[in-house]
């Protein structure tokens, strides 16, 4: 379980990663503010308003999008451009992207935008796709937040630097955010596919570009393509969450207002592929360790009629495990995962099949399998059953991103580039009224073998071609659309630790099942549920590890009424997220639904926590699935360095269920496993006498509790529980690198484990100066080391974490790179520890990075589904919320004298275990 944590964290930390028109701003800051400005503008034009987001156009064309929303202490500003890869011209691909990465290289006026976002706790990034680029920040609401918010981002606008030397070091990051998805294989195949699925449409370009445009685009042409696009007649503002919409209204107009309207006229996009008259193929030979196939068809716009029926067709082709594909391949054992993607965009697009193979698997037998499920589905039409199915999965996620102000800013986001934000209302809409006959409509006009990339050319004398229609008048369609009925609003909820505490009820069942309750109103009635099932001691789970892990990954694969894919419609019916995992010490749960079907869904869970029945055709496709899983990795270079480090340094002897396993011994446990193993597991060690729970959310407090005593209170484990504790192991430093050949991208990873627990003296100066180190949003100094001066890394950064409970602590740093780049990356990494060991932090960084961590601790808590992780944590550690306001006051209280002197004294360059994993022997002149 410790590696499984460990890569966890290492991929969410990836994951993490003047205006020239205007009136010169006067020094006195008091002076800077727009409402100074002599020039009266012109009021902004109200011209629709749907389901509570209202349009509102500026006199220079910018459109505004605003999305009041009380029951959240934060507030989202989203900011779309019309502008994306379909709109680079030769040798320029990638140059959409590669603005988004400049963009955030600073103005003027904001010179370091990575410490702004920092220093005001924001959750930001940037996204470019096809047809758009966005950037967002949600940060904790208050006018001061969202003035600054709105004067970054109309700065940036027209004013970002854009400049040569942050090409010079950006490129190499951007490259090596290229590098790193040329690991990958399915990525590959999914680009070549496109590539030859489209002829002309620069859909078929990856969004990332080639490499050779990356490293060479003139810094002229990015600047002439940010002065056409960066425009306010060619954006979009989204704001969303808590706000006085009169007075942002203004706000908007006082900084994006005095930016004129450009003179030049963007061009028209008139580029559209021919039909197409034939299968096409593409083969891909690289290193990997699993194969893959799929199958492309070409399709209409987002905006056409025909849209909402493709989505459906998708589901019924891509669900797991209802899909056509998972019952051809995965149920046959002929894969062991399938998915499809459907990419409706402005122009026509197109839907994609996926599979992925064993090596010891046919991969024609495959090909030949998928080709045959999709052929099928114009003879056998989709049933009622199949079309209900995809409309309540596909509807569930609409309508559970409603209860989210902040998701639904975002995802405005591609609708806009499809053509208008409405699109979303629209689609909704459509796909509830799609009927089977539609799908099979569609299905017969889509999915012709000639629309298909995959085959090889076939003369012909009679081609059946496909003809893809052309995308609507975007604006006629949507010009009289006025949506539903507003969804209920929720209350203005403080997310203070106090309030917190204050609204939070407390109990305990006979079997010890602690459960936590804050009932509150929430937008859309959503409710999140937290549940945790902890069990078994060292000596009932010794030598049970994958056993474990295995039982966890199959209690929602059958229970004695329902089987795998009626869970998963019962779910979608009730328009619930749940997600059931965990291994041989514990169980998580997890749900997100509304305050009407929390009721159905917790009678649902119980059902499938206390009447599993684990069929053998499930059991033995999860094995494969796991098996081709750990096999799919044994050459990717995160992975590889994550397995070595966390082997190395486990502290468990082989018997202890969290003993880390090599690649080798996982694959040979897995094989191991037999079904009557997992069923005893279960039998013996399951039940809720361990376990804690935290509902957040609108419902009813009495109902629900009683509902939770009536299924869990009786339900005890057989098994003695005894809390499994951690250590950190005495082992001599790592420095060791390992050959993962033909992979583009290197990973670097280092970890200092350190005797301590959260409760120590230090632990808030640690927390900090990790902050400092390698948190924050590219404003770290390894971050603006290694990513943004000398730009080596897409992501780098650093964790520090301390158990609650024993004295288990670690110093996690992580980089991907280019391997020819090694020595640098190393050598810049020890520098900075050096530097923060010997010199430490400055009183200005500390004061920024005390402002931004506590802002975004209050982020934090004002998101109901990590507020019920931390309720529900702080059950089992017998700890108030108000421990977080404690350890806010201390972070506060800290000078940089008491930060740098914790990390002199705890973080050690030598004690560091370091492992680096990639292509090392390459020829780095090529």
């Amino acid at each position: 379980m410790q590696k499984k944590f460990l890569l966890i964290i290492v991929i969410l930390s990836l994951a993490q990663i003047g205006l020239a028109q205007r009136k010169k701003k006067k020094k006195k800051e008091e002076e800077k503010a727009p409402v100074a400005q002599v020039v009266t503008l012109p009021d902004p034009v109200k011209t629709t308003s749907v389901e509570g987001i209202t349009e509102y156009v500026l006199a220079n064309g910018m459109k505004v999008l605003l999305f009041p929303d009380q029951t959240k202490s934060t507030t989202t500003v989203n900011i779309t451009y019309l502008v994306g890869s379909k709109h680079e011209n030769y040798g320029e691909t990638g140059m959409a992207h590669l603005l988004e990465h400049l963009v955030f290289k600073g103005t003027p006026n904001h010179p370091d935008i990575p410490k702004e976002l920092t220093e005001h706790g924001a959750r930001p990034n940037g996204t470019t796709w096809t047809d758009r680029t966005n950037y967002y920040e949600t940060f904790s609401a208050s006018d001061e937040n969202l003035k600054w918010a709105l004067d970054l981002e109309s700065d940036r606008m027209v004013n970002s630097y854009i400049a040569k030397k942050d090409l010079d070091s950006e490129m190499t990051v951007v490259r090596n955010e290229f590098e790193s998805g040329e690991n990958n294989p399915w990525r590959v195949l999914w680009q070549r596919m496109m590539s030859a699925a489209f002829d002309w449409h620069n859909y078929g370009k990856s969004t990332i570009g080639a490499r050779a445009d990356i490293e060479n685009v003139p810094i002229d042409r990015l600047q002439a393509f940010y002065k056409k696009y960066y425009q306010p007649d060619n954006a979009v503002l989204v704001v969303a969450g808590k706000f006085d919409e009169e007075k942002t209204l203004k706000m908007v107009n006082e900084y994006f207002g005095p930016i004129p309207k450009p003179d030049r006229v963007l061009p028209q996009h008139y580029t559209r592929d021919p039909q197409q008259d034939g299968e096409r193929t593409v083969t891909v030979k690289r290193v990997g360790d699993t194969q893959w196939v799929g199958a492309g068809y070409k399709t209409a716009a987002s905006s056409h009629e025909d849209a909402a029926a493709i989505e459906i067709l998708n589901d019924v082709l891509g669900n797991d495990p209802s899909g056509r594909l998972y019952k051809a391949l995965v149920d046959t054992k002929l894969a062991t995962t399938t998915f499809s993607f459907n990419f409706q965009w402005k122009e026509p697009g197109i839907l994609l099949a996926f599979a992925e193979v064993p090596k010891d698997k046919s991969l024609e037998e495959a090909k030949d399998a998928m080709i045959s499920a999709i052929d099928n589905v114009m003879i056998e039409v989709p049933s009622e059953e199949e079309i209900e199915r995809a409309k309540n999965s596909i509807l569930k996620g609409i309508e559970l991103s409603f209860n989210s102000s902040e998701r639904i800013a975002l995802q405005l986001s591609e609708y806009i580039g499809s053509g208008d934000w409405r699109l979303f209302f629209i689609m909704r809409d459509r796909i509830k009224a799609v009927t089977a006959e539609d799908v099979a409509k569609v299905a017969k006009n889509y999915l012709k073998p000639n629309n298909r990339t995959i085959g090889q050319f076939i003369p012909t004398e009679n081609p059946d071609r496909t003809e893809i229609p052309a995308e609507v008048d975007v604006m006629a369609l949507v010009k009289d659309y006025k949506g539903n009925a507003l969804i209920a609003a929720g209350e203005e909820f403080d997310p203070s630790p106090a309030n917190i505490k204050s609204r939070t009820s407390m109990y305990t069942f006979n079997n010890g099942m602690k459960v936590v309750l804050l009932p509150k109103k929430t937008r859309g009635e959503s409710v999140q549920l937290q549940m945790t099932l902890r069990y078994g001691d060292a000596q009932n789970l010794a030598n049970k590890g994958t056993i474990g892990d295995i039982t966890a990954s199959m209690l929602d694969k059958g229970t004695s009424n329902l089987s795998r894919k009626e869970i998963t419609d019962a779910f979608d019916k009730l328009k619930a997220n749940v997600r059931i995992g965990g291994g041989a010490t514990s169980l998580i749960v997890s749900v997100e639904t509304n305050r009407e079907n929390l009721p159905a869904v917790m009678d649902l869970l119980a059902e499938i926590l206390k009447d599993p029945v684990f069929p053998q055709d499930e059991f033995d496709k999860l094995i494969l699935q796991e098996i081709t899983g750990i096999e799919s990795q044994l050459s990717e270079p995160t992975a590889v360095a994550v397995n070595r480090i966390s082997k190395y340094l486990t502290p468990y002897d082989k018997s202890d269920p969290r003993y880390a396993m090599s690649f080798e011994e996982s694959i040979a446990a897995l094989k191991a496993v037999k079904l009557a193993e997992v069923k005893s597991f279960y039998t013996s060690i399951f039940g809720a006498n361990g376990a804690t729970v935290s509902i957040v959310g609108d419902f009813d407090d009495d109902v629900i509790l009683t509902k939770l005593k009536n299924q869990y209170s009786e339900w005890t484990s057989k098994a003695n529980y005894e809390r499994l504790a951690g250590k950190v192991k005495d082992i001599e430093t790592l420095n060791e690198n390992i050959l993962t050949p033909d992979k583009a991208n290197a990973f670097f990873l280092g970890i200092q484990e350190l005797e301590m627990d959260d409760q120590h003296p230090d632990y808030p100066a640690l927390v900090m100066g990790n902050f400092m180190l390698g948190g924050g949003f590219l404003n770290s100094r390894l971050a603006t080391r290694i990513r943004q001066k000398e730009g080596l890394s897409y992501g780098v950064g650093s964790n520090f974490n301390a158990s609650s409970l024993d004295k288990d602590a670690s110093f996690t740093f992580y980089a991907i790179y280019a391997p020819e780049n090694v020595e640098k990356l190393e050598a810049a990494f020890n520098e900075e520890i050096t530097k923060v060991v010997t010199e430490g932090f400055t009183d200005e960084e500390v004061a920024a990075a005390k402002s931004g961590w506590l802002q975004s601790r209050t982020v934090s808590r004002a998101q109901d589904a990590s507020l019920a992780r931390t309720l529900n944590g702080y059950q089992f550690l017998n700890r108030s919320i108000m421990w977080d306001q404690e350890l806010d006051d201390k972070a506060n209280a800290l000078t940089a004298a008491d930060i740098n002197a914790a990390m002199k004294k705890h973080l050690n360059l030598s004690k560091i275990s370091i492992v680096k994993a990639g292509d090392f022997e390459k020829d780095m002149d090529k």
